[in-house]
Order: structure tokens, then C-alpha cells, then sequence
């Protein structure tokens, strides 16, 4: 019996490769297909929907409904059944439709004489792409048998759909990945960039869903993942104990799952070529995925889902060495990435968009450090870009677009002109100081995290390295780096600065931001737990090792050094005694110690502010860290798009906060500078100043920005403009320093 129902569903697939295969027009493929189902299951009507937009469904061939109702009928995502089938992404199969919640009747199709209803969602790696429906007079639930069928049958209809199968005259449906798309997402590292796409992981395509010979492809399937279990036993063997094996043994217990392994097998039973079944499997897995809450849950799907695409590319030999040329002017598209993965590319790189990632994650240090536009939480991404699309990436905006049309190319090509325009006139005041109209010179610094960041040094006008991030080169090694590899890297560092100025933050990890070798703490908030100098002074080794580096690699020169997320007293004073300790045990080795060495703290915390005046004499300097202070001072989660942008740097509270920061620094003759995000907009850069800051640290293309428009400012006036602003009771002086700017420009 089971043998018969396998051949009765491999002679409808075989049918439906037909008419995939015919020359007929996409409209006359969509209804032959519509025919041949409800022939098939003996169902009076079987309909397909497919999206006309992300939140439309359109009905794009019927077999017993109403023909003029084809192209005609429409729906939103969620509404009616048929929208319930496509918002879930979930099978309804009832005897009785209209007594369902949320049914919804449409008289234009006749569909009222039929009582029973199966909806079947057709959808492929996550993308839901439509419905098949089939429905009947009699008052029916259709067996498990029938809806198994048929979700084979959507998964062919899934493929035939990215393949473009019903494209064409009188069909009224465009080619995937064909039309112009405008994608949003958050801005990671500012920019804008022009290029074509280059996939990080390309998808796998699947060209040959239905197969004639289930015992070839049940071979090939097994010899695959075989492949598959060699590979992820290899993998064990390279692993050391600890938190990435037991990662492996969940692996491993999935490579091994008879569970999916039958599925699949079933799967191909049924008609399916090896590939479309693996492709089958993935793509239920994904749509649950969406819908688990549970993060273990999630975690072990997540595997599921990476395992079946090692395994596709096996069967279908397309993997990252596809054979593709990147072209000349990458923007890497990936679903989420690796420091040392994105460290590979380098430069090459014009922009970075990535469906997952987050302002802070190690990608974002990455791009900041390469200067590459970075755009994170783009949604579909990964489903809707192919190899060598055409694309634009607005890093100023958090918008994407994709395939742009004429009228996008050109005002945006207009946009990155006018910037290249800006980037001159700023070259030719690189070597000038940033003096405003009222005599006052403001100190602008760089951040760097790699040797690529220093060429920029001399070539943005920067006076320093105002941050140096020390936490890169740990964060890409798969081990602990060596004292020696550490030195000779801060060495280069002080080399090519050429004298200038480079303030060494020591190493800044947990939050956001876990070391591959170190086991990981489950916080219920990391960014409020055993990160930076709770680290450093918990592990008193490893910073010991890092000081021990700084001083060798100083060799005679001036030192800098600073502790990074400094909450109280005690922690700098605990940090600058193991410093003290270490310089001592430096001397009795007889390394030359530094000329002179100077020992900050990062002010990221609002706690640090009301520190005793005993801190702010004997610190020798501060470096207010922006991107936390604001986060901890608003209460506002940065990587929380919900939250983050309701708070605005300029607020009254905050900007009085730093003042009174700044004052005490002046009162103790304590060099203070802002170091930042917001230290590289001009707009913040010009408030920043005018309320006493003398010293800011910013990225490199901000330098030209900010010195432009400082040498254009009298800071009494913008002083002036924040005084009434605040005296007026505004909660933000944006607007009045906009409208000040915008009248003496």
C-alpha cells in the first residue's frame, strides 16, 4: 500500500517536471499544474497563491474556482485561512472552513459550495513564497497521507518558483531576485558604498527537485552523508575539551539523527530527488525556527539548519568554491560573520551587510577598524541578494538598495560625489590645526584596532591614536597570543605612528565581545557583568602578560596606557599598582623601561563621575567612553533599535552630565577627552567642545568632518545657543544648534 502511494506521488512529480520542463508560458505552467494536483488527490479545486509583495498574497492559478477571479483575488499576510497558512507557516486542514476563525469569504472566486479546506504552505530556506491549496464539497479532514503529498509537492513548487517557472506573458509574476528591492536595516559603521554583491555563504540552488530512479538518489543520499559524518568526526578529532566539544557531540548527534535521516529517505520515496529532500527537510526546520522561543531549541535547530547545508553542498557540489569571480567592487552579504573570516578579506571589501550581527559585535569592531560601511539586521537578505546583483549601501541611512533602478543610481552616485567633493576640501586643511573663530584649538584623535588603521594616522590629519583597541588581536585568534606576538604588534603600532601620540586600552572583552578559547558566563546581562577590568583584575595573568607587552614593545619610548569600564575608585587604583608591580619586575630583568608613562581610565559608567577627587588628581588622565556612558545614563540598550534611538546625545541631562565632568576635570588640571561614536558627528564634536571639551577621539573619516566645521565655529556663540536652550527648558538643544547652523553656515 505504502509502495503504491509512493508510486501514485512519483508519477504526479514526474508530471509536474513536465510541464516544468514544457516551453508553455508561465500562466499555462501554473494552470496545467493547478489540473494535474486536483486530478491527482480527486479534489474538485486546488489553488495556488503566491506573494505578490511581502505582505500580498495573490491567486495565480485555480483549478475550480472562478476563472476570472485569477490575478484578481488578493489577500494580506495573515488574513482569511490562506493567510493564516502563510503568516504561520503552518498546515490548516478542516472539514468545515467557514466555521474556522478567521475565515474570510470571497464571492468573486465561488468558492461557498465547498466545505473542506488543506493549506499547505510553499516555502524554501525560511522564504515564504506562497500557498497551495485544495478543497472540496464533501466535509472532509485529508489524511496524513494526502498532506504529506502535498507538502512534497509545495517544496517542487517552492523550487520552481525561485527558478522562475512561471515567469512570463499573462502570468503577472515577476522573476525573484529580478526586481528593484529597498532593504532597511541598522547602522553599524557609517558610509556609503557602491558595488555588487558577493555572497558569503552562496545558496544552494536546486535545479533537479524531481528524480526518476529513488534508489540512485537514496545512494547518493547516503554516500553524502557519509561524507557528511566523516567530515564532523574529523572536526571532533581537531577539537579540544571543553565548550566547543560538547557543541561537536550535539553535531555529531544530529549528522547521526535516523529520525532525519528516514524524513529524507521518505522523502525521496515520495519522488523527490536527494537534494530537493535535504532542501524539504531544511526548509521545515527553518520555518520552525521562527516560531521556537526556547534558545536551546533554537541552538539545536540552528545546527540542524547548518548541517543540511554542508550536506546540499556535497550533493550538489556548489559550495563557497563555486568557481564564481568576486568582482571588483565586493559588498560581502552574509548571514552573520567572524572577525578572522572578515580580517581575511580586508580591504577589498567597499560594504558589509549582514542579516544578523549587532552594533557591538566583533564584525562591527572590524569594519569600524577597516573603515567599511556595515549595515546589520537586514532582513531576507541572504534569501534576496544573489552573486553580482547590482547594489547601493547607504551606511548614513541603514538602507539597502537592491537592483536599483536609473532614478536610484543616479541621485545616489550624486550623493557619493558630493562626499568625494567634501573629502578634498577636507584634505586641504589635513595639516591645519582644528582652531575655531574664537581662538580655541580642540585636539582630534583617531581610534585604531589593526596595523591597516595606521596609514590613516597621516592621512586623515589626525593628531594621535586617542584608542587603540587591544581586544582585536585576541578576539581572532583561536588561542591565547603569545607576550612576544603581542609586543612585536604594539611595536609596529609605535613605529608607525611616528612618534605621535597612541593611547593602549588594555583589553576590553566580555559583553559583547567572548574570547573563542575562554568558556563564556551565562549572564542574564553581560553588558552589566564580568567584562573589561572586572576581567583583567579577576584574571590578574592575562593583564599582567598585556602590561609586560606595552612596556617591551615602548623600548625607551613614551607609554599610554588606559583601563577600560572603570566603575570606582578602588578598580584603578587595584589596575595601577599591578602596573607599578610590573614596571618594578620589568626593571629587574633589566628591559628598558618606558620615557615616561602615563595611566588613564575610561569613564563608561555614570558611578565614575561622582568618583572622589582623589581619583580625578591622581588618574592621569580620562577618556569619557560615549557609547556606554549613554546606554548605562538613558538605561537604553544600544543593541535594542526599540530603545536606542529615543535617547539623544544632545539631551539637556546628558550634555549637563558631561559638563559637569568636565568641570571637575578642570578643577583637578586633569586631561579629559570623548571617545566615540558621537565624538565623530559633527554636530555632537561642535556641542562637545563648546561645553569644554578639548580632546576628541573619533574614526578616521570623521577627522576632516569635524575640523571643517570647528574652524567655521566661534564655540561662545554654540555655547550661548546650549545655555538658552537649557534655560528654555528644551529636552534637547538639536534643534537650536540646527537652526544656529543653518543661519551662519
Amino acid at each position: 500500500m505504502a509502495e503504491r502511494k509512493e508510486t501514485e506521488s512519483r508519477k504526479l512529480l514526474g508530471r509536474l517536471r513536465d510541464a516544468m520542463a514544457s516551453d508553455d508560458p508561465g500562466q499555462e505552467r501554473l494552470n496545467k499544474i493547478t489540473h494535474l494536483i486536483a486530478d491527482s488527490i480527486g479534489t474538485e479545486v486546488c489553488s495556488i497563491y503566491l506573494f505578490r509583495d511581502s505582505e500580498t498574497l495573490e491567486l495565480c492559478a485555480t483549478e475550480g474556482l472562478n476563472a476570472e477571479s485569477v490575478h484578481q483575488t488578493r489577500m494580506k499576510l495573515g488574513e482569511g485561512l490562506v493567510g493564516r497558512v502563510a503568516s504561520k507557516r503552518h498546515v490548516i486542514n478542516t472539514p468545515d472552513a467557514p466555521s474556522q476563525a478567521g475565515f474570510r469569504y470571497m464571492p468573486e472566486t465561488g468558492e461557498e459550495i465547498y466545505s473542506s479546506f488543506l493549506g499547505i504552505p510553499v516555502q524554501r530556506l525560511g522564504s515564504a513564497l506562497g500557498v497551495l491549496v485544495v478543497q472540496s464539497k464533501d466535509a472532509r479532514e485529508f489524511s496524513a497521507d494526502e498532506i504529506y503529498a502535498l507538502e512534497v509537492v509545495a517544496m517542487v513548487l517552492a523550487e520552481m518558483t525561485e527558478l522562475g517557472a512561471f515567469v512570463g506573458e499573462g502570468a503577472a509574476m515577476s522573476a525573484l531576485h529580478s526586481q528593484p528591492a529597498l532593504l532597511r536595516g541598522t547602522i553599524a559603521q557609517e558610509g556609503v558604498a557602491e558595488g555588487h554583491i558577493w555572497l558569503h555563504e552562496p545558496r544552494v540552488v536546486v535545479t533537479n527537485p524531481v528524480a526518476d530512479d529513488p534508489h540512485r538518489e537514496l545512494e547518493r543520499l547516503s554516500t553524502a552523508v557519509e561524507e557528511l559524518r566523516v567530515g564532523v568526526d574529523k572536526m571532533m578529532e581537531m577539537a579540544g575539551d571543553g565548550e566547543q566539544r560538547q557543541v561537536l557531540e550535539a553535531y555529531r548527534m544530529f549528522a547521526n539523527s535516523k529520525g532525519w535521516m528516514r524524513r529524507m529517505q521518505e522523502d525521496i520515496g515520495r519522488g523527490l530527488s536527494a537534494e530537493a529532500a535535504v532542501d524539504k527537510e531544511q526548509s521545515i526546520a527553518r520555518a520552525r525556527m521562527e516560531q521556537v522561543t526556547d534558545n536551546y531549541l533554537r541552538e539545536r535547530l540552528s545546527d540542524l539548519d547548518d548541517l543540511s547545508n554542508r550536506l546540499l553542498r556535497i550533493l550538489t557540489g556548489q559550495g563557497k568554491d563555486t568557481g564564481a569571480e568576486m568582482p571588483i567592487d565586493p559588498i560581502l552579504v552574509a548571514s552573520n560573520i567572524g572577525p578572522a573570516e572578515l580580517l581575511e578579506y580586508g580591504r577589498a571589501l567597499k560594504g558589509i551587510i549582514l542579516e544578523k550581527g549587532s552594533v557591538g559585535s566583533h564584525a562591527a569592531i572590524v569594519a569600524r577598524a577597516l573603515a567599511i560601511p556595515l549595515i546589520v539586521h537586514v532582513d531576507k537578505i541572504t534569501t534576496e541578494a544573489l552573486n553580482g546583483d547590482h547594489v547601493m549601501v547607504d551606511g548614513e541611512q541603514g538602507l539597502v538598495h537592491l537592483r536599483p533602478d536609473e532614478t536610484v543610481v543616479s541621485a545616489f552616485r550624486d550623493k557619493i560625489a558630493m562626499e568625494a567633493e567634501a573629502q578634498q576640501r577636507y584634505a586641504s586643511i589635513r595639516d591645519k590645526p582644528a582652531e575655531t573663530l574664537c581662538g580655541t584649538t580642540i585636539q582630534l584623535h583617531m581610534n585604531a584596532g589593526l596595523m591597516a588603521d595606521l596609514p590613516s594616522l597621516e592621512n586623515s590629519g589626525a593628531e594621535g591614536v586617542g584608542l587603540f583597541r587591544t581586544e582585536l588581536q585576541f578576539l581572532v585568534r583561536s588561542q591565547m597570543p603569545k607576550r612576544s606576538e603581542l609586543s612585536a604588534l604594539y611595536t609596529r603600532v609605535l613605529d608607525a605612528a611616528q612618534g605621535k601620540p597612541v593611547v593602549f586600552r588594555t583589553l576590553d572583552i566580555g559583553s559583547d565581545k567572548v574570547l573563542p578559547y575562554m568558556k563564556p558566563n551565562d549572564e542574564p546581562n553581560p553588558a552589566l557583568g564580568w567584562r573589561a577590568i572586572r576581567v583583567g583584575l579577576d584574571k590578574p595573568g592575562v593583564m599582567r602578560m598585556q602590561l609586560q607587552a606595552l612596556i617591551r614593545a615602548a623600548n625607551g619610548r613614551p607609554l599610554t596606557v588606559m583601563f577600560p569600564f572603570v566603575a570606582q575608585y578602588e578598580e584603578y587604583t587595584l589596575a595601577r599598582a599591578e602596573m607599578d608591580r610590573t614596571l618594578a619586575r620589568e626593571a629587574k630583568l633589566g628591559h628598558v623601561l618606558p620615557e615616561t608613562v602615563k595611566i588613564g581610565a575610561m569613564l563608561e559608567t555614570p558611578s565614575l563621575g561622582f568618583a572622589p577627587r582623589k581619583f580625578f588628581q591622581e588618574v592621569d588622565f580620562l577618556s569619557i567612553g560615549g557609547n556606554d556612558l549613554k546606554q548605562f545614563f538613558f538605561a537604553a540598550d544600544r543593541e535594542n533599535e526599540r530603545v536606542r534611538k529615543r535617547y539623544d546625545t544632545l539631551n539637556v541631562s546628558f550634555l549637563s552630565f558631561l559638563e559637569q565632568i568636565v568641570e571637575r576635570c578642570v578643577e583637578t588640571d586633569t586631561p579629559v577627552s570623548f571617545c566615540g561614536e558621537d565624538a565623530g558627528r559633527p554636530v555632537e564634536a561642535l556641542c562637545f567642545a563648546a561645553i569644554g571639551l578639548r580632546s576628541l577621539s573619533m574614526r578616521p573619516a570623521s577627522v576632516g568632518p569635524i575640523k571643517s566645521l570647528l574652524r567655521r565655529s566661534n564655540l561662545q556663540d554654540v555655547r550661548k545657543v546650549i545655555f538658552d536652550a537649557r534655560h528654555r527648558g528644551e529636552m534637547s538643544v538639536r534643534p537650536a544648534i540646527m537652526k544656529y547652523l543653518s543661519e551662519n553656515a
